[in-house]
């Protein structure tokens, strides 16, 4: 199997590349580098089966070369900065709609029929129904993020119908573990090393979130592709379970030896868009045999390791 991976250098497409590799597929990594890191490729780099092309996605449809002769594209590329995405309103349209508006027509042009997407959790806004199933009632949006995940869902859908393609949609929760680079955890520990005494958070502490382990998520993507049945598929990804930011802290706290002062913003939210309770009901997922194999607190202290055992990540961004 030949597959196509957008974003190949960032956290969850890294592991993913490597998990397709392990199994024998040929890969073809798509990367800007804008947030991806070289490092995170280093295995894949030594496979023979495995391409590297650096390319940006909002020019792409001109090289749709790239995937000539692919299985399946895994669309993992997108600007996940949720918190600042109304400093610049444009960054999730352009990188997360518009970006995969033009890997649907490279692959419509090159024939290729079966894509994987990660959306979001965030798409279910702050609905009433929790666990929330992927056929809630569809609410109000509540950030830039979610809006331009729902708007490339909708976008896939359509490509679907009119071209005949087979499409996979992920709805993941916040998702830990190696490579990890964005996220609270990480914001957490950067911040501890700074100042151990004193910690601020955003919000009151109380946000009610759920997590998932990279590895347990790569294998709900291909469990996905590989045993789900109809042209298009939703499937949420994520535990059953949730934790409140304030049990991460104690996590991490434990694990530093510290006991800071916890400073909270206030508000029972972090930034605009900041969803307080996200819960999601995997039972169709699960139905097809895919079961998470950490806890969140399991998923937690594998992120906290693996940082530090790469203290670079911990430098404050740009610096690395």
């Amino acid at each position: 199997m030949k597959a196509l991976v957008t974003g190949v250098a960032g956290f969850i497409g890294s592991n993913l590349a490597d998990t397709l590799l392990a199994r024998g597929w040929t890969v073809t990594g798509l990367d800007n580098f804008s947030t991806g890191r070289r490092r995170f490729l280093e295995g894949a780099l030594q496979q023979p089966q495995f391409r590297l092309v650096e390319a940006e996605l909002l020019d792409l449809v001109p090289h749709h070369e790239h995937f000539r002769g692919v299985d399946v594209v895994f669309h993992l590329a997108a600007n996940a900065d949720v918190r600042f995405g109304p400093d610049h309103p444009r960054r999730d349209l352009e990188q997360n709609t518009i970006a995969t508006a033009n890997v649907l027509e490279a692959m419509r042009i090159e024939g290729v029929k079966t894509i994987c997407f990660s959306s979001t959790g965030s798409v279910y806004g702050e609905t009433e129904v929790v666990p929330t199933p992927e056929d809630a009632p569809f609410p109000v949006q509540t950030s830039l993020y979610g809006a331009s995940k729902v708007a490339a869902e909708g976008l896939i859908a359509a490509y679907c119908e009119a071209f005949g393609m087979r499409g996979c949609v992920y709805r993941f929760v916040s998702v830990l573990g190696e490579r990890y680079t964005h996220g609270h955890v990480i914001d957490f520990l950067r911040k501890l090393r700074q100042d151990p005494t004193r910690l601020p958070v955003l919000g009151n502490g109380r946000q009610r979130k759920s997590y998932l382990y990279v590895g347990d998520c790569v294998e709900g993507v291909l469990t996905g592709l590989e045993r789900g049945s109809g042209r298009y598929n939703v499937f949420n990804l994520g535990t059953d379970e949730y934790c409140e930011v304030n049990d991460s802290i104690r996590v991490i706290s434990e694990h530093l030896g510290v006991q800071p002062v916890i400073e909270y913003g206030g508000g029972d939210r972090g930034w605009v868009g900041d969803n307080p309770f996200i819960y999601l009901d995997c039972s169709r997922i699960r139905a097809l045999g895919w079961r998470p194999r950490l806890t969140i607190a399991e998923g937690v202290q594998r992120t906290i390791e693996y940082l530090h055992a790469n203290p670079a990540l911990l430098e404050p961004e740009g610096a690395q």
